[in-house]
């Protein structure tokens, strides 16, 4: 009777043990928050394609590199094409994407939005460039100037009439890929004689054809082609939501502080540029210099407070409504959910506050 009492507590205990590890299993096993990024090749965006190379964080879905686990949070990247990155983001088979402030205007009617990642912004790296014998705006006045319609491309070349004094009407924007209206400026194609496309057009038509040049770029309207990383809403509102904000931009800065750190600048460097077109180490440093980006996390706050960013927005929703861009402009918001609860698209730093804080009190 002893020995089968002492059985039994025996059997007891192991069971009892064996309860307690299947629930530590249980809650170690528990399924880590997972969200996706959309991201095409840019030079600021494609911080997170070398994140991911140098496994900073991993981008497969369900596989954590250390800034995920830091975080508690699965980041799954996305690469494609910008537009299909546009198209993914607009349907909701992503929870974020890298996108320009004025891309992000048309998802967010039907999809409300939060900018909370300024990444850089276009100075020089989208341009207009012309043949030898073009020296003056107005000898393109009934000429086709061929650029992506709808798009940065035609805001910056739009802009810059208007900051010469130029109409618009003057002049035939014509709608082509940038890919392919360059391949035909450096082909010597008839007819083409003034294209507006970005990095890294831009550098590939100047390096192919010594016999053009740059009318005008995007020196002249500083700050307001931005590019941004935007989250949706209710990706945010979700649990776990916050924590990959946060992850994207310790993500982010984790990679400008090896740009800006003379032992690993130059390497960081090839790696975007592996990311971007596979330009070399000399062309990359001429890129980040036309995209200049937001490299610490007080410059991406001044970007999503400043005054001057909210009359960006206006101007370029009103070009984006002018253009027919979107049916109507939405109501754009600033400050946290709280400050602007009906904005269809809001520029949010909180999440840039929260991870300087967090960084602050390690």
């Amino acid at each position: 009777m002893k020995q089968d009492h002492g059985k039994n507590v025996f059997i007891a205990a192991i069971a009892l043990i064996a309860a307690l590890c299947s629930g530590a299993a249980l809650s170690a096993g528990a399924p880590t928050p997972s969200f996706s990024l959309a991201w095409s090749e840019y030079p600021s965006w494609s911080t997170f394609g070398v994140a991911h190379e140098i496994q900073l964080i991993n981008g497969k879905k369900g596989a954590l590199g250390p800034i995920e686990e830091k975080w508690g949070v699965d980041i799954e990247l996305k690469e494609a094409e910008y537009d299909p990155c546009l198209v993914m983001y607009g349907s909701g088979k992503c929870d974020a994407a890298c996108i320009t402030n004025m891309d992000a205007l048309n998802p967010s009617l039907t999809r409300p939005s939060v900018a909370i990642l300024p990444n850089s912004t276009s100075f020089g790296a989208d341009a207009l460039i012309v043949t030898k014998d073009i020296t003056d705006i107005k000898q393109l006045r009934g000429k086709k100037v061929y650029g992506l319609a709808k798009t940065v491309s035609e805001y910056c070349f739009v802009r810059n009439l208007e900051l010469l004094g130029e109409n618009e009407k003057d002049y035939v924007f014509t709608n082509m890929d940038p890919a392919a209206a360059a391949l035909a400026m450096q082909q010597k194609q008839r007819g083409f004689d003034a294209i507006i496309v970005w990095n890294p057009f831009v550098l590939e038509t100047l390096n192919r054809r010594k016999d053009v040049h740059v009318l005008f770029d995007s020196t002249s309207i500083p700050g307001e082609i931005i590019d941004m990383v935007v989250v949706a809403q209710a990706s945010l509102d979700q649990p776990g939501g916050k924590a990959f904000a946060l992850a994207v931009i310790d993500t982010y800065y984790a990679i400008n502080r090896r740009l800006a750190d003379p032992k690993t600048a130059d390497e960081t460097l090839i790696a975007l540029g592996e990311k971007f077109s596979h330009l070399d180490l000399p062309s990359m440093r001429k890129v980040v210099r036309q995209t200049r980006f937001y490299s610490t996390p007080e410059e991406g706050l001044k970007i999503l407070t400043s005054p001057s960013t909210q009359e960006i927005m206006k101007k370029v929703s009103a070009f984006c409504v002018s253009h027919e861009i979107v049916p109507k402009a939405p109501t754009i918001g600033f400050g946290d959910k709280a400050a602007a609860p009906n904005a269809a698209f809001r520029l949010d730093p909180t999440y840039i506050e929260e991870y300087l804080k967090q960084e602050k009190s390690k």
